[in-house]
């Protein structure tokens, strides 16, 4: 995991949520801290972890380099949750298979806070299996409260193992002791709660999840492509068995189906009458999906075996009969170990052979998903790609020239990328993110902004091509005015695109005495 993290760290590019972190991160204490009490506090603590990282070497790879642990470490603690929950090979297919996982590699390169939640969470399931089977409560509340302030939807987890604990049909004891660390855990989360509520308005974009969301979920957890999805999810489907166990003890299937299963779905329903779903705020139940599979994986060793076993008996049966009694005396050994492979759904005999045969077929799942994994390395595989975005600033703006942003987001290639716009000034702005305690800074009224532009013969503006293009209009009578003085005064002249976002020179027309009107020159063509 920690390889894969690492190879193409350094894209060379962030995209609009990265460069919040990054812009966000660099402040000081004081100014996070007042940034928070109006937007982002679900985000305060990883914005807090990320200050002291970045203070060290504030680059794109320092960025993300807590992802990248991350992302190895939640591999370790699959593995370490598969070998306890089943037996260490399991754990050792597990891992890997989390590993190697395109959407894993995905967020341990995205500077948020994703890939540290699905360590947290997957900590804090080892713990709670711990806690079951006779460990510390303590640890677990601590683990899974510390989480929930990294997000807060990784309280969902909480219904994933009251579930688990249903399954197991737990005592009452183990539900006093789980339910205390769970009113801990809420207790704790409940300042955020509340703040994070009356900022709500930062997730109105998001839409009701359909049956095709939920579909699509599956295969990302599963598999991309076609061949790994079914076979995966096949042996998911197998991993499955054994779901109870006896009274009061906790299963591979009744822990990680909940997981895998319980916060989507919980987060999909309550979505429907407040849309607030993103696959990425439920990564961390992707951990219970390798540990089916593999699970499921060991049950088919298991049956393999259990047929080797009963053909070896054949071949005693034979054997005997023709008399080699030594023969058979060996193979009866064979047979009767190889048999009790199946067990009571435990099974046993390690096989170094058996192992490694898992391990080519991870390999080979590894080597189908290869292109998946180096696109995504490309930062054209982000929603929009913001050093792209502030080089084609750079070579256009000089000195003194005057930038409009529009709509206020699309400042957030100056903030990330400040070197590119060093020496323009900035025509909407009246104070900085850092000074206002916002994200992207305080901008002018619409008068004083229609004043500003009143003496400018041209302006480079940086904006949402969709924004320009009518498909939508902003609230704000600021991003109003920016359109109204735009499309009245100016005309627009050479252009460049990337993505959703252009960088294009508007210029006041000059009227020749007597014309009836402006009369421009032909805009030149978009490069992109």
């Amino acid at each position: 995991m920690l390889a894969l993290g690492l190879w193409g760290l350094d894209r060379g590019g962030m995209w609009r949520d990265e460069a919040v972190t990054f812009q966000v991160s660099r402040r000081t204490v004081p100014q996070i801290w007042r940034l928070l009490h109006g937007v982002d506090a679900v985000h305060g603590l990883y914005y807090l972890l990320m200050h002291a990282v970045l203070a060290v070497r504030p680059d794109e790879v320092a960025l993300r380099l807590p992802s990248v642990c991350a992302a190895a470490v939640t591999a370790g603690l699959v593995a370490a949750l598969g070998a306890r929950l089943v037996r260490a090979r399991v754990g050792l297919w597990a891992g890997l298979f989390y590993a190697i996982t395109p959407m894993v590699g995905h967020y341990a390169q995205e500077g948020r806070s994703y890939a540290l939640v699905a360590a947290g969470a997957t900590g804090a399931t080892l713990q709670f299996v711990r806690a079951v089977q006779g460990g510390s409560w303590w640890a677990y509340g601590v683990v899974l409260g510390l989480t929930c302030w990294l997000h807060e939807f990784a309280v969902l987890l909480l219904l994933a193992h009251a579930v688990t604990l249903a399954l197991a049909r737990a005592r009452a004891r183990v539900w006093r002791a789980w339910g205390c660390a769970a009113g801990a855990v809420g207790l704790a989360l409940l300042p955020m709660a509340l703040v994070s509520n009356a900022q709500s308005a930062q997730v109105a974009w998001l839409r009701q999840p359909t049956m095709e969301t939920a579909q699509g979920l599956l295969r990302t957890f599963l598999g991309p492509t076609d061949g790994v999805y079914w076979a995966c999810l096949g042996l998911a489907v197998l991993g499955l068995a054994g779901l109870l166990g006896r009274r009061g003890e906790v299963t591979c299937a009744g822990v990680c189906l909940p997981l895998a299963v319980v916060p989507p779905v919980v987060l999909m329903l309550v979505s429907q009458l407040s849309p607030l779903y993103v696959d990425r705020y439920v990564l961390y139940a992707l951990s219970g999906a390798p540990v089916l599979v593999a699970a499921g994986a060991e049950r088919v060793a298991a049956g393999a075996g259990r047929v080797a076993g009963a053909v070896g008996a054949g071949r005693v049966v034979r054997a005997a009969g023709a008399g080699w009694v030594v023969r058979a005396v060996g193979a009866g050994r064979v047979a009767g170990a190889v048999g009790r492979l199946w067990g009571k759904g435990r099974p046993v005999a390690p096989s170094p052979l058996l192992t490694l045969t898992g391990l080519v077929a991870l390999g080979l799942v590894l080597a189908q998903q290869l292109p998946l994994l180096r696109g995504d390395r490309s930062p054209a595989h982000r929603p929009d790609d913001l050093a792209a975005v502030s080089r084609a600033a750079g070579r256009e703006l000089r000195a003194g020239d005057r930038v409009l942003f529009l709509p206020v987001q699309t400042r957030n290639a100056a903030l990330a990328y400040p070197g590119a716009f060093r020496g323009a000034r900035d025509v909407a702005l009246a104070r900085t993110g850092a000074d206002s305690g916002t994200l992207y800074g305080r901008e002018v009224s619409a008068d004083t902004l229609r004043r500003r532009m009143a003496g400018l013969k041209r302006v480079w503006v940086v904006a949402d091509r969709d924004l320009l293009g009518g498909r939508w209009r902003p609230g704000s009578p600021t991003e109003r005015a920016k359109l109204a003085v735009l499309a009245r005064e100016f005309v627009p002249g050479g252009e460049w695109v990337q993505d959703d976002v252009t960088v294009r020179l508007y210029v006041r027309p000059v009227r020749v005495s007597g014309a009836p009107g402006p009369l421009p020159g032909p805009p030149r063509p978009a490069r992109s």
